[in-house]
């Protein structure tokens, strides 16, 4: 998953995207102990692509934020 790509989705979609990855790795993580995992690279591509995400929100989080704070300076 780019990062370029997760840039284009609204927050709402990156959030369940977030929650869904969080859940995939957990599962994937869970398989693994009980050597149900036949791909084991799985593990660190789920947890990099919910780190993106988790950076593209933090960023419009921070975006929005000075924003707001450059609106009430305005004022």
């Amino acid at each position: 998953m780019k990062a370029k790509d997760l840039r284009e989705r609204s927050v709402e979609d990156l959030r369940e995207l977030e929650k869904s990855l969080a859940k995939d790795t957990f599962q994937n993580r869970f398989k693994n102990f009980t050597n149900r995992l036949d791909d084991t690279s799985v593990i660190n591509k789920t947890k990099r692509d919910l780190a993106r995400v988790k950076t593209i929100l933090a960023q419009r989080v921070a975006a929005d934020e000075k924003q707001a704070s450059t609106k009430n300076e305005a004022k």
